[in-house]
């Protein structure tokens, strides 16, 4: 069994999509980050960074439990333990970890900087958050022009959709403010229609 330790934020819906995409039984063991719980001794002691997701199987390589911070790690590792998720072939999975670490890095990190300057720095600087949505609208920008004759990024459903939706279903507003992605809008559609990203978001 899988324990995914997990809270509402981009990160946490990444594994918890993840791991119910690539059909594996788990559980959500729900880390109240508003309370502090990511600071306790009991979760430190699964990951001692104190950040969520984190992810305990009990189950892993040679049988032996594994532990896993990071959202994109516990991804790949759910896509490799249910062989699903990358692309056999080689092209197209070089394609799909492209696109997954755009997703994982450019533009979760962007999307955190963004919460960071609108609801916990002391000085909330106008000019500084329209910075980053500018920079987060031309990473979906891409992602739109990548998604143009495609249903998904990599061509085939993959590791690289997860890494990116929960961004941009958490930011949509930043895309359409910007205008004009309609591929991207359409993937978004299609992202939230599959059961295993219904079930991942609703972290059960």
């Amino acid at each position: 069994m899988i324990d995914l330790y997990a809270w509402g934020t981009g990160n946490g819906l990444r594994a918890a999509i993840g791991l119910a995409e690539a059909g594996l039984e788990y559980r959500v063991r729900k880390v109240d980050i508003t309370k502090g719980e990511q600071k306790s001794a009991e979760f430190l002691r699964i990951n001692p960074a104190g950040q969520i997701p984190a992810m305990v199987d009990s189950n892993g390589p040679g049988g032996q439990p594994v532990t896993l911070a990071q959202s994109g790690a516990i991804v790949l590792y759910a896509a490799e333990k249910a062989g699903r998720l990358l692309p056999k072939d080689p092209a197209r999975r070089a394609l799909a970890l492209h696109w997954f670490m755009q997703g994982c890095t450019d533009c979760a990190v962007t999307s955190g900087a963004i919460f960071q300057l609108e609801n916990v720095a002391q000085e909330k600087v106008a000019s500084n958050i329209d910075l980053l949505k500018t920079r987060l609208a031309n990473f979906f920008r891409n992602a739109d022009r990548q998604l143009s004759g495609r249903e998904f990024l990599a061509d085939e459903f993959s590791v690289a959709d997860i890494a990116l939706y929960p961004v941009y279903a958490q930011r949509k507003a930043v895309a359409e403010a910007a205008g004009g992605m309609k591929d991207l809008a359409r993937w978004g559609e299609r992202m939230a229609a599959r059961p295993g990203v219904k079930k991942g978001v609703s972290l059960s």
